[in-house]
């Protein structure tokens, strides 16, 4: 049995999306050993994906060198033997827990000197891998080979967890839908909380239950939902882990979000995935899920993929209506 260590993303979307490559890992060889290294809010999505055998959590802050930290891991690994990395990430920093480990074969895109780090490095073709996922498993197959086709996402669900949370949160008086109103990357990406509190008032009064999911920072964004919509309405935001939040989804008709880590958590849980796109484009990330609703005004400005909006309008997502998205969604479930 040979043993593949995977140095993870950092962003909860692209580990969901990172489950293609560890599914196509397997498929290549069903009794491989994957283990997966990555910061503590995304690494414990690996928990839910059969084909990793375990994660590895590195505590160390986004952009952060730690160079301390990435040595003394890549040490401890030296005795796992590992045959192969993969390192997804492409900085330089990325690379150093598999060189210090030692491992004979580590594969990445070339970028920030690290054909110092890395032995099988790949040139990036961004025409060609026009997606993240597709880069993803580019990197899992010898050097130009045809791209196989990506398998979507699943998270394995939790029936007692799921059970559990509804008894202690108070949920599921009704049928739910979830409101995922954060956007990690900026507010660009963010559907104006006005208009998530207008559609969780339409949602209540055609006799639905509305989850707003999120961290704990988020809490603020999901108290004016509560607050401006009534009845019927649970902020979550911060009361669940993640692994809390791929249950909580799964009894979920339909979620609807903006583009950030929790669509596509939203779209492996096997909700129906509402997406609200502005700053980005649902061709380069889109929720890997046939059970999906796009919204996307494809204004001349966007998609700029810009944090904050340059104009200063954020018209790609204000013009986007509840009453359009309500409309949409109830078509799509039926």
């Amino acid at each position: 049995m040979t043993a593949t260590l995977i140095i993870g993303p950092a962003w909860v979307g692209d580990m969901v999306m990172a489950q293609s490559l560890f599914r196509l890992l397997r498929t290549q060889e069903p009794a491989m050993a994957i283990d997966v290294v990555g910061p503590p809010w995304s690494v414990p999505l690996v928990g839910r994906m059969p084909e990793v055998r375990r994660g590895i959590p590195l505590a160390v802050a986004h952009g952060e060198l730690a160079f301390t930290a990435r040595r003394t891991l890549g040490l401890a690994l030296r005795a796992a033997g590992y045959d192969r990395a993969i390192v997804l990430p492409r900085s330089f920093k990325s690379a150093l827990v598999p060189w210090f480990a030692r491992v004979p074969l580590r594969t990445g895109f070339a970028a920030e000197l690290r054909g110092l780090l890395l032995n099988d490095v790949r040139q990036l073709d961004r025409q060609l891998l026009e997606q993240t996922i597709k880069r993803f498993l580019a990197l899992g197959v010898p050097r130009n080979a045809p791209l196989p086709a990506a398998s979507d996402p699943v998270l394995r669900v939790d029936e007692a967890n799921r059970q559990a949370l509804l008894a202690r949160l108070g949920l599921g008086g009704r049928p739910a839908i979830a409101l995922m109103p954060g956007a990690a990357y900026g507010p660009a990406k963010q559907w104006p909380i006005d208009s998530f509190t207008a559609l969780a008032r339409r949602l209540t009064a055609d006799g639905l239950e509305v989850w707003v999911l999120g961290s704990a920072g988020e809490q603020p964004l999901g108290e004016q939902i509560r607050s401006g919509a009534g009845g019927h309405v649970f902020n979550l935001c911060g009361q669940t882990s993640l692994e809390d939040t791929v249950d909580l989804l799964s009894a979920t008709r339909a979620a609807v979000t903006n583009d950030s880590g929790l669509m596509h958590v939203a779209a492996a849980a096997g909700t129906h995935v509402v997406a609200l796109y502005g700053s980005s484009s649902p061709h380069f990330t889109p929720p890997l899920t046939v059970r999906r609703t796009i919204h996307y005004l494809r204004l001349d400005c966007s998609p700029c993929f810009k944090r904050e909006c340059p104009l200063g309008h954020l018209n790609c997502l204000r013009q986007i209506s509840p009453e359009s998205v309500q409309v949409a969604m109830a078509e799509a479930l039926q």
